[in-house]
């Protein structure tokens, strides 16, 4: 199985910024319990988001998709 941690990085980078996640949800046009749930690892954002998520950010998505590679079956 392979982890993606992109929820953990979401809230590191939200954070960092002090942006709640009401904020950030408004500048995502998504809700702010879509936020809770990406960061709660409870679902993962659309492809769309995590380029939107990046481009706030300043971030390459490389750095919100990095993958656990310890856990991976695919090895």
């Amino acid at each position: 199985m392979v982890i993606l941690m992109i929820g953990n990085k979401i809230k590191e980078l939200r954070k960092r910024y002090k942006m709640t996640q009401k904020t950030l949800a408004k500048k995502l046009y998504v809700t702010p319990q879509a936020i809770s749930r990406w960061e709660n690892g409870i679902v993962e954002p659309s492809l769309q988001a995590v380029v939107n998520i990046a481009i706030i950010f300043n971030v390459q998505t490389d750095y919100l998709l990095e993958v656990d590679l310890k856990q991976s079956v695919l090895k």
